[in-house]
């Protein structure tokens, strides 16, 4: 756009300083007034026109750049720019960490938000959005014996089945959360790999959860869903009682090995 877009308005009622120039820009980003590749007004006119001081605009723009929502350009300006998802990310990756029980929590999330996005794929899916689930159908198949691939696999078709639904606004959230559900994904694909049927079940349940988007069977597909994440906590339950019962044998034998050893201390 040329020129710069003039902002009319001057101050953000209830705000000042640092945190009225924020929310007064973001205000005219929702309504509209500016735009992705509007040049807001040189420095000295912006501060005057908000009423606040050069330094504090500045620290303000620069909050704004470090999450993507503008671009300063010397000797341009300062450009409004997209932000990227990615930022987003990052911030629930650090904001989330430190928390206990976080995955059980994204995992909640995570199963709202597939829950949404896969009655929108039924009816909003198209020829690149079914071509996209094959693909990361056939995946799952060639990966099944490799946890680590396997679980990239599993992730990337839960994350075709969230962008088939369309909806920009669940993408985001699904990708802001994605670095902490891969490691999800990872942990548990671990987990019950080796627990007698999980091959097929992974096989079977994404296959069928893919033909009844195909079909734009709703009511199916959802069902589908919550059998599926039912399932899967079922074998990690099994995969736990698994890895608890290989525990207890291997204490078992270590402390008898450990009495045959004293035994033959005090026969000697």
């Amino acid at each position: 756009m040329d020129g710069f877009v003039s902002i009319v308005r001057e101050k953000a009622e209830g705000k000042g300083g640092y945190e009225g120039v924020v929310a007064y820009l973001r205000e005219q980003l929702l309504s509209g007034e500016l735009k992705t590749g509007d040049c807001l007004l040189p420095e000295r006119e912006l501060s005057a026109r908000l009423g606040v001081s050069r330094q504090v605009l500045r620290e303000a723009l620069r909050a704004l750049a470090m999450i993507g929502a503008v671009e300063i350009r010397h000797g341009v300006g300062t450009i409004v720019s997209r932000p990227d998802v990615s930022t987003l990310g990052e911030f629930f990756t650090f904001a989330l960490a430190q928390q206990s029980e976080v995955i059980d929590d994204i995992m909640e999330a995570r199963i709202a938000i597939e829950h949404h996005a896969i009655r929108l794929a039924c009816r909003r899916a198209g020829q690149a959005d079914f071509d996209r689930l094959a693909e990361r159908l056939y995946d799952i198949v060639e990966t099944i014996r490799d946890p680590e691939a396997g679980g990239h696999a599993d992730f990337r078709f839960h994350e075709a089945l969230v962008q088939a639904g369309g909806s920009p606004t669940l993408i985001s959230l699904y990708s802001s959360i994605a670095s902490l559900m891969m490691r999800s994904h990872l942990d548990r694909r671990e987990q019950i790999i080796q627990v007698e049927g999980i091959r097929e079940f992974l096989i079977d349940h994404h296959r069928k959860i893919f033909e009844a988007i195909v079909a734009r069977d709703a009511g199916v597909a959802d069902e589908l869903l919550t059998r599926h994440f039912e399932i899967g906590a079922d074998f990690r339950r099994r995969a736990g009682f698994r890895s608890a019962a290989a525990n207890l044998r291997n204490s078992a034998a270590e402390t008898n090995i450990i009495q045959g050893e004293q035994n033959a201390d005090r026969d000697r």
